[in-house]
């Protein structure tokens, strides 16, 4: 199977700027693995319960912003990496992050590993 590593990363940040919970949760049924992980500085969210709590609490902190993917996805095997920004529209975002994805054998994502290269200093 060719995994079309842009759209799966497309769909991904899709999930995090999906505000209606019954459509996340859909979303997230469907491309996360059950046993899906997630892990940032931040963050530890194992299953698909957790990772779709995790994504409703940043929602509820960065009200009114919205993540976007920030340059190309390189993929190979079973894996890749992306940068994404969380920031209003229009303006330069004040969030920047690299993720690296890994999937399983029905292209669903197993493991998020997430890290900050730019974050508001307080």
């Amino acid at each position: 199977m060719a995994v079309k590593f842009d759209e799966l990363v497309q769909r991904y940040i899709e999930i995090w700027n999906e505000t209606d919970p019954v459509r996340r949760r859909r979303d997230i049924d469907d491309l996360w693995a059950p046993d899906g992980r997630y892990v940032d500085p931040m963050a530890i969210a194992e299953g698909r319960d957790a990772i779709d709590a995790t994504i409703a609490a940043v929602q509820s902190q960065f009200p009114g912003m919205t993540f976007r993917l920030a340059g190309p996805v390189d993929g190979h095997h079973d894996q890749a990496r992306f940068t994404w920004e969380l920031g209003p529209e229009g303006v330069e975002p004040p969030i920047v992050g690299f993720d690296v994805v890994t999937i399983d054998g029905d292209g669903r994502l197993t493991q998020v590993l997430g890290f900050l290269d730019r974050v508001p200093t307080a």
